[in-house]
């Protein structure tokens, strides 16, 4: 049995074409500073393309249409989160989705501008064309089929969604399509639309009578929700004129099918009672379809085959089974499927999308993730500083009782194994040439440093005096910014760089003399483990390895080495732990409009690192339990053992002192040739940004000194004295014509060689102490200037408010000091370690910083 299929689409909302380059790149670029705001002049256009295409043009009713509006949608949706919707004031103007108004356009229209309105508006019409779809597919294909019941579902879902997000997104009244009932009742529609297609495909695919009949009730009670809905009269005077009786009439033939089919079933039971009056319930619901909607051609097959039945039913009833025909009232109701539910609208609704905007993110997020970076440095900085003051202790203590040498020379002859290993790894790191290349390259990347820096404040000195000569010599005329409140952030970034400097210029000392006083320990190891036994003095022992207190410290050895593994194994964790805080930081963000920096953080420490600082702590706890164990072993090693030789054991303590020590400079070595390259890249990016400024105020300044000579040059000097009075004729003498000029004389040197024309003067040139003369204007055709136009300068508003010639205008950069990052060996001794140069600051607790720590200690940028 067939029925037919027509469903409706709901008609999309009309957007206004209104200019959203500017406001966004104003936004963009003024508000949130950032080092990619070119890159970003891009996505905005994008952006404006995206828009025009999914609002602004008449999409044809396909699919590949959906798709436009969807990554329109998806863009909106990622560029909210990051943007506060409140900051982009653009005027959205959308109107009415049901408004015909006149032949001019829609009369009913609102104009909000916020994010959050278009995001809602492109919703509905998402919707809307989903609805479209559905409607236009073929009934005929199975594949269209599904895909229209899947797109009413979701439309059903968006409606839905929207009513509950209107008023929290506008902040306002809406327009009558956005109102809470009219989205109810679109939504109710969509999805009794859905059930019809389900029903229709099961009609078709002639599944079984029952569960046909089960659709086709579910699909009634849609309707007529759907018909409640609609008859409101708050909204009722929205739909088109046919839409109410034709969602009436829908209702009462699918109550009409409903009866049809569960009539087959009681065909099938020999129920002829039960089947003639389910049939003739039917037959009078087709007719009230037909009726409602005003349209006899509605369920008309239907309602055909129905009376065949009825009509065969009667005449075997009549002359066969004479069953009882029961009230239609007294049967039961038939079983209803709802398979049709509304979808969840989908974190992304395309496929393809790619965010624009991905590496924007506000400036309340870069600051809090800058002051994150700086709390999660300061606290691996800190527990990797424990953990390697505790194992420089732990080293000192063992090289003081020459452990583990002392319990593998018991025979007194040989070159304890340790010691042979400790020389072999010496040689394979390259012994005290590597130690010795890698101090002398500490001059040549220090040099650099200091150039760069140098260069960029004599730069910084030199357009200030330059500017307070001019502002001397032209006193209130020379309108410019003074260079002291542009430049001082600068001049304070300038000054952190220099201490960090000068820091590392005493740590470099700190490392020279730490490798003068073990060079020759550190040499005999690089010899080799050969060379060692002839440097080693000869003793004699009276034990050997079998004795208890050797074996004891053997076995406490073996646990020295297990404890050290286990901290390489932290520290390498520290170091790689990660955490992704820009989308908690964003979340935050958008949910609060505030962002609890210290409180997020603090969480996501404590998640990450909490488990890592309580191993640092068990670490060393078992350090201090393990050192008073070793001495106590030592102890009764050092009774049982007679006759050892003292210049023999003393060698050996050097020699470890001497391979802790190697060890320590080689890791401390390579950090601060890393720190010094880290450093220099910061300082080049320094230096750019001091080159574009003082630029800048080149141009400013060339400028401005070709409007005030222009301005001297055009000066007025006063008018002519009034000549006197007997120069003048007397009022009454007549007035005669002037004598006519005698004839010019021959030129005598006509058709003579010409005279050389006038030598230009030289060009002026600078006078050192004194402003440069003002430069003429290139003329047509001479080559620009190498930086390009002045006009198109990339420089921010000037936040001083003091005019500036040309429309020059510029500001500071921000005080925020990048420094090299990562574990920085760079600081001062703390008393009670041993002579190592690089210790970490004690360790004060997370998650606020250490306290009093020295200056080159601190991160940055400064909190």
């Amino acid at each position: 049995m067939s029925a037919t299929l027509e469903t409706f689409g709901v008609p999309q909302k009309k957007a206004s074409d209104i200019e959203i380059l500017k406001p966004l790149k104003n936004l963009i670029t003024s508000r949130y500073q950032t080092a990619e705001q070119e890159s970003y002049i891009g996505a905005i256009n994008e952006l404006a393309k995206l828009r025009t295409n999914a609002v602004a043009k008449n999409l044809e009713c396909h699919e590949s249409s959906l798709d436009v509006v969807y990554r329109y949608y998806d863009q909106i949706v990622a560029l909210e989160s990051k943007i506060p919707p409140s900051e982009i004031q653009i005027p959205f103007k959308w109107k009415d989705a049901f408004d015909k108004g006149s032949i001019f356009g829609g009369r009913i229209s609102l104009t909000v501008s916020s994010l959050s309105y278009e995001k809602v508006c492109v919703l509905f019409n998402i919707a809307a064309m989903q609805s479209q779809v559905a409607a236009a597919k073929n009934a005929d294909s199975e594949d269209e089929m599904k895909l229209s019941a899947k797109l009413f579902q979701s439309a059903s879902g968006i409606f839905s969604h929207l009513k509950t997000v209107v008023y929290s997104a506008l902040q306002q009244d809406p327009t009558p399509d956005l109102q809470p009932e009219t989205l109810s009742a679109l939504a109710s529609l969509m999805l009794a639309q859905a059930q019809e297609v389900i029903t229709v495909h099961a009609i078709r695919g002639r599944k079984k009578d029952a569960i046909i009949a089960k659709l086709c009730a579910q699909c009634e009670e849609m309707y007529g929700e759907t018909l409640k809905l609609f008859q409101r009269e708050s909204i009722k005077q929205l739909w088109d004129r046919e839409w109410i009786p034709r969602i009436s009439g829908k209702q009462a033939g699918y109550g009409g099918l409903a009866e049809y089919h569960q009539s087959r079933v009681c065909n099938s039971d020999k129920s002829v009672g039960e089947e003639i009056a389910r049939l003739n319930k039917g037959m009078e619901l087709f007719k009230a379809a037909q009726t409602r909607s005003g349209d006899l051609t509605m369920f008309a097959d239907n309602m055909g085959r129905a009376k065949n039945c009825l009509d065969e039913a009667v005449k075997d009833n009549d002359f066969i089974y004479h069953e009882r025909v029961p009230d239609v009232k007294t049967l039961s109701a038939i079983a209803k499927a709802a398979l049709a539910k509304p979808t969840p609208i989908p974190e992304k609704f395309s496929t393809t999308f790619t965010d624009l905007f991905e590496t924007l993110v506000p400036v309340t997020v870069q600051q809090s993730l800058v002051a994150y970076d700086t709390r999660k440095q300061e606290l691996v900085s800190s527990e990797i500083g424990k953990l390697r003051e505790s194992t420089q202790l732990l080293n000192s203590i063992l090289a003081s009782l020459n452990l583990p040498a002392a319990i593998e020379d018991v025979g007194g002859e040989k070159v304890p194994q340790s010691l042979r290993e400790k020389s072999s790894s010496v040689v394979d790191l390259g012994g005290c040439e590597a130690l010795q290349k890698m101090i002398s390259e500490l001059p040549d990347l220090l040099t650099r440093n200091k150039e760069l820096l140098e260069e960029c404040e004599r730069q910084l000195k030199e357009e200030q005096e330059s500017d307070s000569q001019l502002r001397t010599q032209f006193k209130e005329r020379w309108t410019r910014t003074p260079s002291e409140s542009l430049t001082n952030t600068f001049q304070t970034n300038a000054q952190k760089y220099r201490k960090v400097i000068d820091t590392a210029m005493s740590a470099d000392t700190t490392i020279r003399e730490k490798y003068e006083s073990h060079k020759e320990g550190m040499e005999l190891l690089s010899a080799g483990p050969e060379n060692i036994a002839g440097a080693l003095p000869s003793a004699s022992s009276t034990t050997d390895g079998s004795d208890p207190a050797v074996v004891r410290l053997k076995k406490l050895m073996e646990d020295v080495e297990t404890l050290k593994a286990e901290r390489d194994a932290i520290e390498c964790e520290l170091k790689s732990a990660t955490v992704d805080m820009k989308n908690v930081f964003l979340n935050a963000l958008a949910q609060d409009g505030t962002i609890n920096e210290q409180g997020l953080s603090a969480e996501s420490l404590g998640r990450v690192f909490g488990p890592l600082q309580k191993q640092v702590k068990e670490s060393i706890e078992r350090q201090e339990e393990l050192v008073q164990n070793i001495q106590e072993a030592h102890k009764d090693f050092s009774h049982a053992v007679s006759g050892a030789g003292g210049d023999r054991e003393d060698m050996m303590k050097k020699l470890a002192s001497a391979y802790d020590n190697f060890i320590e400079l080689r890791s401390n070595l390579t950090e601060g040739t890393k720190f010094y390259n880290d450093l220099t890249q910061l300082l080049v990016n320094f230096q750019t940004k001091i080159n574009d400024f003082c630029f800048a105020r080149r141009t400013e300044k060339e400028e401005l000194l070709r409007d005030l000579t222009q301005g001297l040059a055009n000066q007025n000097v006063g008018s002519a004295p009034n000549p006197p009075a007997h120069h003048q004729e007397s009022a009454g003498q007549a007035k005669s014509p002037p004598p006519r000029p005698p004839p010019p004389a021959a030129n005598p040197y006509q058709g003579a060689p010409q005279m050389p024309p006038m030598a230009q003067a030289p060009p002026m040139q600078a006078v050192p102490g004194q402003a440069p003369p003002p430069q003429a204007p290139p003329a047509a055709g001479a080559m620009a200037p190498p930086y390009g136009a002045p006009q198109n300068l990339p420089y921010p508003v000037n936040p001083t408010g003091m005019p500036t010639p040309q429309g020059y205008v510029y500001s500071s950069y921000p005080v925020y000091t990048p420094m090299p990052q990562g574990y920085n060996p760079y600081f001062q001794q703390q008393p009670g370690y041993g002579s190592a140069p690089y210790p970490q600051q004690p360790y004060t607790g997370y998650p606020f910083p250490p306290q009093g720590q020295p200056p080159q200690q601190q991160h940055w940028p400064p909190q």
